[in-house]
């Protein structure tokens, strides 16, 4: 009983966190980055980051900061791997003068969570290159994996889950990479590919929100493992679901009608 009240409370606290920064929707972002492959780096130094992708939630708009752009700009297009760390420090000094600018907004992002994959990892990588990184509060800081576990329990029981959970709601996968893929598109120097596929998740990510909002979101969870066999349980899962609420009241407006019946019988 304890658990699964602590549970319904997780599931309670996260989606009215979720709500209330949706609400807000004018100070909130969704962030996603693509960087070098963890495993092919002999050398013991950080990966390099690529390209990170910042997706204003009220209005779609995203923003992106790339290698390849920057490489652009400055005549490099043809000899990026002779430039790496320039090229990759002008695109972080872009992305901080940025974050500078949002410090204070809602930033959602996928697993962003430490040095291996994350904030920390990108405010590393620009400090090794001689930035000063402007750093975002963890209070404004939204991962929305963790969320989800707190919401569904096991939201997708294979591996990858966030590729799997992709699928499972029918999301166009186009110009998605999975991690093995991108960390391929680095090796082969595909930066436009990794670019695309960090615009694509940053998208992907503003869907499943949504969805989540919407109560729509398509998960392996079962109602009992969402909810628990409890009365609590049983109430919040009435009071979520209209299709439920219909339920009950279509089977009290037929028992009410035996009852009445039974009565009128017994009365003539």
């Amino acid at each position: 009983m304890a658990n699964a009240k602590y549970r319904i409370k997780r599931r309670k606290n996260a989606l009215k966190e979720l709500n209330e920064l949706v609400e807000r929707h004018s100070n909130l972002l969704i962030i996603h980055y693509s960087c070098e492959s963890f495993y092919n780096i002999k050398d013991g130094r950080t990966p390099r980051i690529t390209s990170i992708a910042v997706r204003y939630f009220n209005t779609g708009q995203t923003i992106s900061f790339s290698i390849h752009k920057v490489a652009e700009k400055q005549g490099k297009l043809n000899s990026i791997e002779d430039h790496y760390n320039e090229l990759e420090k002008s695109m972080l000094d872009e992305f901080y003068q940025f974050v500078s600018t949002h410090i204070n907004f809602k930033w959602i992002h996928w697993n962003m969570r430490d040095i291996n994959f994350g904030f920390e990892a990108i405010n590393h990588r620009y400090s090794v290159l001689g930035g000063t990184p402007s750093i975002i509060h963890d209070n404004n800081k939204y991962d929305l994996a963790r969320k989800m576990v707190d919401i569904y329990g096991t939201y997708i029981k294979e591996h990858p889950r966030f590729e799997k959970l992709i699928e499972k709601n029918n999301i166009t996968k186009k110009d998605f990479l999975s991690g093995a893929a991108e960390a391929e598109a680095f090796e082969n120097k595909e930066f436009v590919k990794l670019h695309q596929s960090t615009l694509r998740k940053v998208d992907i990510l503003h869907i499943i929100v949504e969805r989540i909002i919407e109560n729509n979101l398509e998960t392996d969870a079962t109602l009992r493992e969402i909810y628990g066999f409890t009365p609590q349980g049983l109430y919040e899962l009435m009071k979520e679901n209209w299709g439920y609420n219909l339920l009950i009241f279509l089977l009290g407006a037929v028992l009410s009608g035996v009852v009445g019946y039974i009565i009128t019988f017994l009365l003539m």
